[in-house]
């Protein structure tokens, strides 16, 4: 008898022990684990890289998806970073900034059964299948700031500080000189923009004595796409009781009296949906995705904008939305597309 109760014991402890381990998904090991390797501006740049992060965590509470990241403080440190994720067994990495790109590659090709995401690159037909790039038609929120710049400015003076040239922030730099010709165009008058690139995406002290510089010559509103760069020139804003336009996220919580919007790049939003994609089996391997103001707020001004633009001209950046979404205006995104741009202004 002690038998048969110890042989009906194994059996129901066998079959509670697979309900549970079906229940569970096999436990903890089972969950999916993603992680990303910043650039040099660090996970709280303020920025690019915070927005990556902030959709990374967002993906964990919403989808129970395990996150981590690590950090780069130099271009030499993004191999062993991706390495060191991939000790740590994680179903996919991110690359967060267009240089991790050949890191970012080298990884994937040496790890197929591993899954990677690059952000703000596309690899074209050479995207291996087990990477997906997510880029950004950065140029249109840009040429919207702008066309708010220039019609906010009382010294007919704007500036642009960027972080290292590129296609990237090329995007952001003749989007919004695009924006404010537009704008001049219809206010018949003569704006200048002036800009100037700090070559780091990290030296605040450098993106601060740009934009003290922009404000003493008499620019009054001056646009930032340098990641942790821009803490520096926001600062120079609020020392100096300048005007100032953010970038990637809604940056008027640095300086609310000072950041009158930000040209947003919904990073978060990007990395999200892929996440969520691969927990769903819809992993888009050997694709790139790109996000444009068509695509639900993944790109636009920063919703605080009403705080100080005026109504008027708020509902004026609606009317270029569509157009721009409808392909009546097409943004610039490098020198040579707003060289044709201004031609076609005239």
């Amino acid at each position: 008898m002690k038998r048969k109760l110890s042989v009906l014991s194994l059996v129901l402890i066998l079959v509670l022990s697979l309900t549970l381990t079906a229940c569970t998904g096999g436990g903890k090991s089972s969950a999916l684990k993603v992680a990303m390797v910043t650039d040099e501006g660090g996970v709280n740049d303020q920025s690019f890289n915070q927005s990556a992060w902030e959709g990374l965590q967002q993906a964990e509470k919403d989808l129970g998806v395990k996150v981590s990241y690590q950090e780069s403080k130099q271009d030499a440190d993004y191999a062993p970073n991706f390495e060191t994720l991939l000790d740590a067994s994680n179903n996919m990495i991110w690359g967060v900034g267009y240089k991790l790109a050949d890191a970012t590659l080298a990884a994937a090709k040496a790890n197929p059964e591993i899954k990677y995401g690059i952000v703000d690159f596309d690899y074209g037909d050479e995207t291996p299948d087990n990477v997906v790039g997510v880029v950004f038609k950065a140029e249109q929120p840009s040429f919207l700031v702008g066309y708010i710049a220039a019609k906010m400015t009382e010294t007919n003076k704007l500036g642009f500080v960027g972080g290292i040239p590129g296609d990237v922030i090329w995007g952001f730099d003749y989007g919004y000189q695009a924006g404010v010709q537009y704008a001049a165009k219809e206010l018949g008058k003569e704006i200048t923009v002036l800009s100037q690139y700090a070559d780091s995406f990290s030296d605040a002290a450098k993106g601060k004595s740009i934009a003290s510089n922009m404000y003493q010559q008499g620019m009054d509103i001056v646009f930032h796409a340098a990641g942790g760069v821009g803490d520096g020139v926001i600062e120079a804003a609020k020392e100096q009781d300048k005007k100032v336009i953010g970038v990637d996220r809604d940056q008027n919580y640095l300086a609310p009296d000072h950041v009158i919007t930000s040209a947003m790049k919904r990073v978060d939003v990007g990395i999200y949906n892929v996440v969520k994609d691969l927990k769903d089996g819809k992993f888009a391997g050997g694709t790139t995705v790109k996000y444009g103001l068509e695509d639900n707020g993944a790109v636009d001004i920063a919703p605080t904008s009403n705080k100080h633009v005026p109504q008027e001209i708020l509902d004026r950046v609606e009317e270029l939305k569509k157009d721009i979404i409808d392909g009546k205006i097409v943004v610039p995104f490098n020198e040579e597309t707003y060289n044709e741009f201004m031609e076609g202004l005239k």
